[in-house]
């Protein structure tokens, strides 16, 4: 389950205004940046793998569990698939985009509600950190994918 969790990370809904770090208003590129995140969502949130996996270059790395990079593509799509299941609905809260030439890092907080198959209710919540790289067409996809960002503060 914790990576079907971690799958959903992935797919939040924005609900938080456009701000980069300190609480400024996000430029044209940073604002790009996020908008690739909440495409994805978007696409998660409608189950269409194909768009959530084209919010991805490859091979991209997804930490589908604290400390665990993959770059399986199959098992990317199939995570993403088992967690469809569960309509979990995702907040984040101030969303940080730092940006140097074609590659950007997005940092956000999260939190996550859901059902299990079963109907017993869920919870859970991190750290999502994402780096970003341009492409050729001016958008951006992610090449890395952590949403466990926060387990390294309790890893001691």
């Amino acid at each position: 389950m914790t990576r079907f969790l971690t799958a959903a990370v992935l797919c939040m809904a924005v609900t938080t205004p456009a701000l980069s770090q300190e609480g400024q208003q996000m430029n044209d590129d940073q604002k790009a940046v996020l908008n690739t995140i909440t495409d994805m969502t978007q696409a998660f949130h409608a189950k269409d793998i194909d768009r959530v996996m084209a919010s991805y270059e490859e091979p991209a790395t997804i930490m589908f569990q604290p400390g665990v990079p993959s770059q399986d593509h199959a098992g990317a799509v199939a995570g993403f698939q088992g967690f469809f299941g569960f309509d979990p609905t995702f907040t984040y809260g101030a969303h940080e985009v730092i940006i140097n030439g074609d590659t950007a890092l997005h940092i956000t907080p999260w939190t996550m509600t859901g059902k299990l198959p079963d109907g017993t209710a869920m919870s859970d919540k991190g750290l999502s950190v994402a780096v970003l790289k341009r492409q050729a067409d001016g958008g951006w996809k992610m090449v890395i994918d952590n949403p466990y960002g926060a387990h390294v503060m309790s890893a001691e």
